[in-house]
């Protein structure tokens, strides 16, 4: 709240600065320079609006003014206008008009963090860390990361054209996507061979954790045999809200923390716990994760892999170890702002860093050492102190390195990179492409060698 009440305040001085207007400059005074700076900034405002080529309106200019002051900060802090604002309370309830791209900046491009199953971009093939540099031929520099969304939404039924650069293939494409309205069916699920439970989550909005106990509950009666395993999909989810990500590890915890929050203040500080009751009674699990994997999603697979209540396979995952805090600001939108980092239950940061399978797959079937990508390569991303850098859980394994043919399952393959998301929604690899990460899920289980249990 304090943080709320100084920004604020901020706001209604410049605006009184402008105006002519004289303020009581205790406080600002209180902050050493703060009041220079002020008046400095109120000087620069003046001479815009008096000398710049063009007129504009003072609401562009403060507007502008606030979101460089939040965008400067790091990737995910930004001031939302009231119609941002509006977009975003849609979002987080499920559904919204777009393309079903969730995107961040770097170097000035949009880049990709992860495609929606089932929208759009998704059946476009659209992949992870592609760039876009374009929108309808306009180039995306200079452009402000909410300016660049708010012209891919648009009107369902309606063009727009992606010049697009990929980075795996050193290749610039332009593709032609029609906006619709996107519909986000956060969880799926399905049973594989019979009786192992395939949940797949695509993002944490509104009831995921409700949805997910649900589905594993459907299964359980679908299923002509007792459940043998689950296998919790969330290769190329982008995140979502923070206590979904705590209901889902819950649903598969017995007790003990599942996350903390540390903010500047360590009177701030959060811990959530899970309850007693594993609604799983121990099946052994299998958590796949990608590159694409963000946010919430790291948090359910920290926790899991924490608690050795889960094998993670898959790549490193994108390292978003940071909680926003959205602040409306009445009558003008709001602000969000990183506000504090998580931790698993060990104590690990995963800022810019990420979660490290146990086992390292990509969706080739080849195994990879963790190279820094995602969170550590967006600018003004938040680092890690020192006593925040801490080793995996565990000590990653390649999966029977070496090895050919069914038993193997390393092919030779075309790329070795991490494949996005594409129509199957099995996300990680393409639709005429065995799925190596799920293959080798189905045999851990089947071998009895994923982990289960307590969760404690």
């Amino acid at each position: 709240m304090k943080l709320k009440t100084l920004i604020t305040a901020g706001a209604i001085a410049v605006f009184a600065f402008t105006a002519g207007y004289s303020v009581n400059t205790q406080a600002f005074a209180q902050g050493g320079r703060t009041y220079e700076l002020m008046d400095l900034f109120a000087d620069v405002f003046e001479r815009v609006k008096r000398d710049y080529v063009e007129d504009v309106s003072d609401e562009k200019l403060i507007e502008a003014a606030l979101n460089g002051m939040l965008t400067s900060l790091d990737p995910h802090s930004a001031y939302l206008n009231a119609k941002n604002f509006e977009d975003m309370q849609i979002q987080t309830k499920g559904e919204f008009g777009g393309l079903g791209i969730e995107v961040t900046m770097e170097d000035g491009l949009v880049k990709v963090v992860s495609p929606i199953d089932d929208t759009p971009a998704a059946r476009a093939k659209i992949q992870p860390n592609d760039l876009i540099t374009h929108l309808d031929g306009v180039s995306v520099m200079g452009m402000g990361l909410t300016d660049a969304v708010e012209k891919m939404r648009g009107k369902p039924g309606t063009d727009i054209r992606l010049t697009i650069f990929r980075k795996s293939e050193e290749r610039t494409f332009d593709v032609t996507l029609t906006r619709a309205v996107i519909t986000i069916k956060s969880v799926r699920a399905h049973l594989e061979e019979g009786d192992i439970a395939y949940i797949r989550i695509t993002t944490f909005s509104e009831k995921t954790g409700e949805r997910v106990a649900k589905a594993l509950k459907d299964l359980e009666k679908e299923a002509r045999k007792p459940i043998r395993g689950i296998i919790l999909d969330l290769r190329n989810n982008p995140g979502g809200l923070l206590d979904q990500a705590v209901s889902v590890s819950d649903l598969f915890l017995q007790g003990g923390e599942i996350v903390s929050t540390r903010s500047r203040d360590p009177n701030d500080t959060q811990r959530f716990d899970a309850r007693p009751g594993d609604v799983a009674a121990g099946i052994p699990m299998v958590v796949l994760v990608n590159g694409g994997s963000a946010s919430a999603s790291e948090i359910v697979a920290g926790a899991l892999q924490d608690h050795k209540r889960a094998t993670l396979v898959g790549m490193q995952t994108f390292g978003k170890g940071s909680v926003q805090t959205v602040m409306p600001l009445p009558g003008h939108g709001a602000m969000r702002i990183t506000t504090a980092r998580y931790y698993t239950p060990s104590g690990r940061s995963i800022q810019a860093v990420g979660i490290t399978p146990d086992i390292l797959l990509d969706a080739d079937g080849v195994a990879h050492e963790p190279v820094p990508h995602g969170e550590a390569l967006l600018p003004n991303a938040l680092t890690q102190t020192e006593n925040e850098r801490v080793k995996p859980a565990a000590a990653p394994v390649a999966p029977d390195a070496g090895k050919k043919g069914k038993d193997g399952a390393r092919p030779d393959a075309a790329s070795k990179k991490d494949k996005g998301a594409a129509g199957s929604g099995k996300p990680g690899q393409d639709e005429k492409k065995e799925d190596f990460q799920m293959k080798k899920a189905i045999e851990l289980i089947r071998k009895g060698e994923a982990l289960g249990g307590a969760g404690q």
